[in-house]
């Protein structure tokens, strides 16, 4: 499960799911105390008293926005649907069932009340919530890039294990840029002094090993590269099924192995592969 998937959309739900919450603890009518009459033992009913209510309207927004943020934390399909396709039924029959229900009761409480608001709020932000762009975007930003932190053993500032970028550490008895035994190494006192190599030297010697050779990749060749993705992707599957795999969370980074047309073969840290087809705006690594 990854937090950062979830989107200003979810927030809204979940805070929905709480209100209905709540609410199911307030009276569901309102009442009119005669004069004279002494009301201080009367209460209300609420949906606690109601299980027929409590199912219908309270608990099944609540286990519709459970759904919801359950299938984007981790995307499950049931008989071909997905959980959050699921919840958002599970919201609008909420709201259907509890718009009946206030029309029905002739002095609706402050439980009924905040019940419609809730399963109302609740049903237009799941509905709403994968088609306006103020909701589609991340609840959680991604994490800034740690400053002033040692690098592994043989690691590069700024550059983990495996890091595409990481360069290995030179053999005993090596130079920078240069292999053991390289022949532009001085030794014995020849030119330079006290064994040290010409900076004129050690700039033609780089400029000689970045010069592509005879038997190196030609340019057009692909390289991995690290990656991440704005906004929440879909990853699908190599043999072109309509259906993701997997979804790609803002904030977290992937291996691109390979380009397929317009698109990329990415990794993810589970080792699933597949085809993301969307490409615009990740950041490379």
């Amino acid at each position: 499960m990854n937090i950062r998937s979830l989107t200003r959309g979810d927030g809204v739900v979940i805070g929905a799911a709480v209100v209905l919450f709540i609410a199911s603890f307030l009276d569901l009518a309102g009442y009119d105390c005669p004069s004279g009459v002494d009301c201080s033992r009367f209460s209300s009913p609420n949906a606690w008293d109601s299980l027929g209510l409590l199912m219908s309207v309270f608990l099944a927004g609540i286990i519709g926005a459970a759904l919801v943020i359950v299938g984007r934390l981790a995307p499950r399909k049931v008989v071909g649907l997905d959980l959050g396709q699921f919840g958002t039924a599970f919201t609008v029959f909420a709201l259907w069932t509890a718009f009946w229900t206030i029309i029905d009761v002739s002095d609706a409480g402050a439980g009924l009340i905040l019940g419609l608001l809730g399963t109302l709020v609740l049903a237009a932000a799941t509905v709403a919530g994968p088609l306006v762009p103020a909701l589609k975007a991340p609840l959680v930003g991604a994490p800034k890039p740690a400053q002033a932190v040692q690098p592994p053993y043989g690691g590069q500032p700024g550059q983990g294990y495996g890091y595409p970028g990481a360069q290995q550490q030179q053999p005993y008895g090596g130079q920078p840029s240069q292999g053991y035994g390289y022949p532009g190494a001085q030794s014995g006192g020849q030119p330079g002094q006290h064994g040290q190599t010409d900076p004129a030297q050690a700039q033609a010697s780089q400029a000689q090993q970045s010069a592509p050779q005879g038997g190196a990749a030609p340019a057009g060749d692909f390289t991995p590269f690290w990656f991440a993705v704005p906004v929440a992707r879909p990853l699908y599957g190599e043999d072109g099924a309509p259906n993701p795999i997997a979804e790609l969370a803002p904030g977290t980074w992937y291996l691109a192995v390979e380009q397929r047309g317009q698109g990329l073969i990415a990794q993810t840290q589970d080792g699933r592969r597949g085809v993301l087809q969307d490409t615009t705006g990740i950041q490379r690594g």
